[in-house]
C-alpha cells in the first residue's frame, strides 16, 4: 500500500490577498490551493501570479501540501501562470476544465519545457459533462497527474441544473469522475459548497461526499476545515474495529483457519485492505 497523505481539507485562498497568503501559514488545512484563476481580477493577475509563485517557493507553509491553480488554456495567462509555477515547484498544479487526456498531455509537456521539478504533480479540475465522461482517460494519461478535483459549480452551470440540498442533479456526474479516478488508481476531491453561512448543509455535503468515496473536500473558506476534517477522518470506533479486523484476520491465517469473523461478520481479504487503509489515514492524521 502506498504512503496515505491527508487530503480531507483543501481550501481555496484568494492568490491576490497577500494577507490572506500569510493566514493560511497558520490554518488547520491539509492542504492549500493559491489561486490565480476565479478569487482574481484581470488587473491583479500578474501581481497575483508573483506573490502565489514566492508563497509556493517559500517553505513556509509546514507540513500544508501546496497546489497552485492557473489560470484556464484558453486565457491570455495560461502559458505564463505554468512557466511561473513550474519555477516555483509548489507540490502541485491545479489547471481549470481539463476536458481530455489529449489537455493533460499538453499540460505535461509545458512543465516539462519549464523544467518543473519531479515533485511538482498536476491536479486537474474536471467540471463539464465531457471532462465527467472521459473522467477515466483524463486520470490515467499521465504519471504526473495525482488528483482530479471536482468543479461542481460549473458542471451545475453547464448541465443548467440547480444547486439543491443532496446534489441529485449532480449525483450522475459525481460518480463517474469517482469512478475514474479509482479505475486509473488516482485521489479525487470533491467540490466546494458555496452558503459559508450554512455549516449544517456544508457538514451533510461533507458526509455525503466520504459516503461516496472522495478522499477530502475543497473550501473556500476556513469556518469548514473543522467539520471537514472530522468528517473526512476515520473515528475512534472505525480505527478501533479496523485493529480488531486485522488482528483476528491475523490469528485465524497463524492458525490456519479459512473463515474469520469479527462482531459476527465474516471478514474476507477487502475488509482486511479497507481497514488497513483507514489505520493508514489515522496515522497520518495523527502525525
Amino acid at each position: 500500500m502506498s504512503e496515505y497523505r491527508p487530503r480531507r481539507s483543501v481550501l481555496y485562498m484568494p492568490g491576490a490577498n497577500e494577507r490572506a497568503l500569510e493566514k493560511a501559514k497558520g490554518l488547520d488545512a491539509d492542504a492549500l490551493i493559491l489561486d490565480l484563476e476565479d478569487a482574481v481580477s484581470p488587473e491583479a493577475k500578474e501581481q497575483a501570479r508573483t506573490q502565489v509563485c514566492a508563497a509556493a517557493a517559500s517553505s513556509e507553509y509546514g507540513r500544508r501540501e501546496i497546489a497552485i491553480r492557473v489560470n484556464g488554456a484558453d486565457t491570455e495567462w495560461h502559458a505564463e501562470d505554468l512557466r511561473a509555477a513550474a519555477a516555483a515547484g509548489p507540490d502541485a498544479v491545479l489547471v481549470p476544465k481539463v476536458g481530455s487526456a489529449e489537455e493533460v498531455h499538453a499540460i505535461e509537456r509545458a512543465l516539462e519545457s519549464a523544467d518543473a521539478p519531479g515533485h511538482t504533480a498536476i491536479w486537474a479540475m474536471v467540471e463539464t459533462p465531457k471532462a465527467m465522461l472521459d473522467a477515466e482517460r483524463i486520470a490515467a494519461a499521465s504519471d504526473r497527474l495525482t488528483v482530479l478535483v471536482m468543479g461542481t459549480n460549473d458542471l451545475a452551470n453547464e448541465l443548467h441544473a440547480e444547486h439543491v440540498p443532496g446534489r441529485a442533479p449532480l449525483l450522475t456526474g459525481l460518480s463517474l469522475a469517482l469512478l475514474g479516478a479509482r479505475a486509473a488508481g488516482k485521489v479525487i476531491l470533491d467540490g466546494v459548497f458555496n452558503d459559508v453561512a450554512d455549516l449544517a448543509g456544508f457538514e451533510a455535503e461533507c458526509v455525503q461526499g466520504r459516503e461516496f468515496g472522495f478522499d477530502g473536500k475543497t473550501l473556500i473558506h476556513p469556518k469548514q476545515l473543522e467539520p471537514c476534517n472530522r468528517v473526512f477522518a476515520p473515528g475512534e470506533a472505525e480505527v478501533e474495529r479496523s485493529r480488531r479486523i486485522i488482528d483476528a484476520f491475523d490469528q485465524a491465517k497463524a492458525e490456519g483457519k479459512g473463515v474469520v469473523t469479527v462482531d459476527g461478520r465474516m471478514i474476507e481479504n477487502l475488509h482486511v485492505e479497507a481497514a488497513q487503509r483507514i489505520l493508514a489515514m489515522h496515522a497520518a492524521i495523527a502525525s
